[in-house]
């Protein structure tokens, strides 16, 4: 059975999300968006975990469905997940990373959940804080069941994780020594895809797989991982660790985490590794070092200097949230009720977002939404993107429309948007080596960068259309 999951997520218990997350609105937009297996999140808290406990029953062999559904929902699973932060000392260094365990039942949850509130406060997050070395966590997990999976997460985020230069972490076997063993894969965030991990031999033997790491209901699924097997706990942890049944994942266009490219957000500096290394580290405006970024990270650790033509071990998809898309096209607010109406009408035509995003032949989009969104659906999908790359905590940008693109079309109803045959293309490149020769990935166009100019753009139209353009005076029936 092929399905999507998306295992990291939190609730209302942890800090910083909304207070709309609940298994219900959970199940909810799980369905909206294609998602069949979603994490339940932060089962460490008592408080979540209680609430677990009431509105859900077990479904298949380790995953559970709503208590309560009604008539036509989604027949959404949830496997239990959380996330643990742990900052400890080691070694005369300060370690900050955040690891993501799967338990097979409540039973082990509760265990887990009993034996780290003798540790520390598992009631003030969701997403518990605790001085526990990384390793005698997993340990403790081990212990209360051997069915747990335990995955150090979102790898390259510059606060917490393994193998960046905050953590002091270098290698999955330097943080949990002896017990490495017991790692068989890990999360890449937001701000990295597998083609980045590629560029690392060490983490051949790891299974790479995606999350939203969500912090309300709707961003769930902005990355995902894909599945080909039995619908239940041990086959989806079987897929995991054998890296069979385990197809790819979802992925966000890297340069639109939070710490893709190094900089200052207060100080409005933005760098490649590149410009990072000209400047040695030291922002120009206020004389402090930059936070360094996931590429920089990656490249500094990178011993693999050509992946083209390297058999890929995983497929990926690299995509743009719908809403981001029709916010593009209409000029307005992904929030707006004009999006979220164009949003509601596509999901009901299609089926899901995803549906829409990955697999609906772009003429079927054209009978369903219009040209210019099918357009804009094969661009993404070919990677066919602008770019403005994330950093310091601010999200970049992925435009799939030149400016000048978006307000010619404005000129037109959606069905007579002009194809962009003769539009100079800025295309996504591959992650490679490239970068370390100082080769900076694309941006989008600035203003004074015309992708349609006037007499190209009158080429594209027939006769009637030409006349309706070059009218100015007066009415006139089209």
């Amino acid at each position: 059975m092929k399905f999507i999951a998306d295992f990291h997520i939190h609730s209302p218990y942890s800090r910083a999300t909304s207070k709309n997350l609940s298994p219900k609105n959970l199940d909810y937009w799980a369905g909206i968006k294609g998602i069949k297996v979603v994490g339940t999140g932060d089962f460490t808290h008592p408080g979540w975990l209680q609430e677990l406990k009431e509105k859900l029953i077990p479904a298949e062999e380790g995953l559970f469905k709503l208590k309560e559904k009604k008539k036509g929902q989604f027949s959404v699973r949830f496997i239990l997940t959380c996330e643990i932060s742990s900052i400890y000392k080691k070694k005369g260094k300060v370690r900050k990373i955040h690891n993501l365990i799967f338990a097979p039942d409540f039973e082990t949850a509760e265990k887990i959940q009993k034996k780290l509130s003798k540790i520390g406060n598992i009631t003030a997050d969701g997403r518990p804080i605790l001085g526990l070395d990384s390793k005698n966590l997993l340990e403790i997990c081990l212990e209360c069941s051997d069915k747990i999976l335990f995955v150090p997460a979102h790898i390259w985020t510059p606060w917490f994780f393994v193998v960046f230069a905050n953590s002091r972490f270098d290698s999955v076997e330097e943080c949990f020594e002896d017990l490495s063993k017991y790692i068989f894969a890990v999360e890449t965030g937001l701000s990295s895809d597998p083609p980045m991990n590629w560029m690392c031999s060490f983490l051949d033997k790891y299974t790479l797989i995606s999350n939203s790491d969500a912090h309300s209901p709707e961003k769930i699924g902005r990355e995902a991982n894909l599945f080909d097997t039995e619908l239940c706990y041990s086959a989806i942890i079987k897929a995991i660790k054998e890296k069979k049944g385990f197809l790819g994942t979802v992925e966000f266009f890297p340069q639109e985490g939070k710490y893709h490219y190094d900089g200052h957000r207060k100080c409005g500096i933005r760098w490649s590794p590149a410009e990072t290394l000209k400047h040695r580290g030291i922002c120009p405006v206020c004389g402090k070092k930059v936070t360094i970024g996931v590429m920089n990270r990656v490249i500094q650790l990178a011993d693999r200097p050509d992946i083209k033509n390297m058999k890929k071990p995983q497929s990926f998809y690299s995509l743009i949230p719908l809403k981001e898309i029709l916010s593009e096209i209409l000029e307005v607010s992904p929030n707006s009720k004009q999006v979220t109406q164009m949003y509601n009408h596509l999901i009901h035509k299609a089926g899901s977002e995803f549906a829409l995003l990955l697999d609906l032949p772009v003429e079927e989009i054209k009978k369903i939404g219009t040209e210019i969104l099918a357009e804009a659906i094969r661009r993404m999908r070919k990677g066919e993107v602008y770019i403005k790359e994330g950093f310091d905590g601010e999200y970049g940008q992925i435009k799939v429309f030149a400016e000048d693109e978006v307000k010619a079309s404005s000129n037109f109803l959606f069905s007579d948007f002009p194809t962009a045959r003769k539009t100079k293309k800025t295309l996504r490149k591959s992650m490679d080596f490239a970068l370390l020769q100082n080769q900076e990935l694309p941006r989008r166009k600035d203003e004074s960068e015309k992708t349609f100019h006037k007499d190209s753009f009158l080429e594209e139209l027939n006769p009637e259309q030409k006349k309706a353009v070059e009218h100015f005076k007066g009415p006139i029936i089209i």
